[in-house]
């Protein structure tokens, strides 16, 4: 990387050593209100579709099909809005049960496909927002904050700041289920605007493929999709981990030769 470019990415990530100016009660107070608005939408829409609560809870265990395209992505929305890092539930279930043939939100594979991984990718986005700024309070604890002047951290910061927004884009098409770039980009003040573009574009991108291979092939697109996101994750994780074990050499020799 030459010195334009070297400065360019340390203008996008901050120091953090400075005041990190999350303000965390008026961002939960944000979510509070798109989940109070969210879940009241639904709950009309329900209740407009179905003669009770009971019939509805009936028809949702037992299949997506008898609710609305509209209720199933509020429902879909708010779901993947609490997947996060602090409440690990599961994704993939969800977007694959809305692309199964006769249950799908679209009345077509491009539709169908369009509209999981926008509202998806939208959802998540919201819950890696919510990572970001737990993550930002959890540092303010000096003796969480002390992570910053380990060894470790400091190869691992020199390899994120060369592609933040690349590796965050990566790293959300990727099945990992410990999603360690995204915590860097806290550690790091990572603007929060290209943060958020980054993930939404990386789940985008993921959920379109399990979408439209569940659409394409049924339950068994589900089984494809994951099995070819996981190896992706695999390769993703080893090259990751060759540039990470490079970089700390590097240091390592010039350290000794100095």
């Amino acid at each position: 990387m030459d010195e334009s470019s070297r400065q360019v990415v340390d203008v996008a990530v901050a120091d953090p050593s400075l005041p990190d100016g999350i303000r965390l009660r008026r961002w939960l107070a944000a979510y509070g209100v798109f989940l109070a608005a969210a879940g009241a939408w639904l709950a009309i829409l329900v209740v407009a579709q179905t003669s009770s609560w009971q019939q509805w809870a009936e028809q949702f265990v037992g299949t997506f099909s008898a609710m609305s395209a509209t209720a199933k992505l509020l429902a879909f929305a708010i779901y993947m809005s609490l997947c996060c890092t602090f409440l690990p539930m599961p994704t993939g279930w969800i977007v694959s049960a809305l692309a199964l043939p006769g249950v799908a939100v679209g009345p077509n594979i491009w539709t169908t496909t369009l509209l999981i991984a926008a509202v998806g990718g939208a959802g998540s986005t919201i819950a890696n927002l919510n990572d970001y700024h737990l993550f930002t309070w959890v540092l303010r604890s000096r003796r969480v904050a002390r992570v910053r002047s380990s060894r470790l951290y400091h190869s691992a910061s020199r390899w994120f700041t060369k592609a933040p927004f690349a590796l965050l884009v990566i790293f959300n098409i990727l099945p990992i289920p410990v999603d360690v770039v995204r915590i860097l980009a806290t550690t790091h003040r990572y603007p929060r605007a290209p943060f958020a573009a980054a993930n939404f574009i990386g789940r985008f991108i993921r959920y379109a493929v399990i979408a439209a291979a569940t659409y394409l092939l049924g339950s068994d697109g589900w089984i494809a999709a994951a099995a070819l996101l996981a190896v992706a994750a695999l390769l993703g994780i080893e090259r990751g981990a060759t540039a990470l074990i490079r970089t700390m050499r590097r240091r390592r020799a010039q350290e000794i030769s100095s």
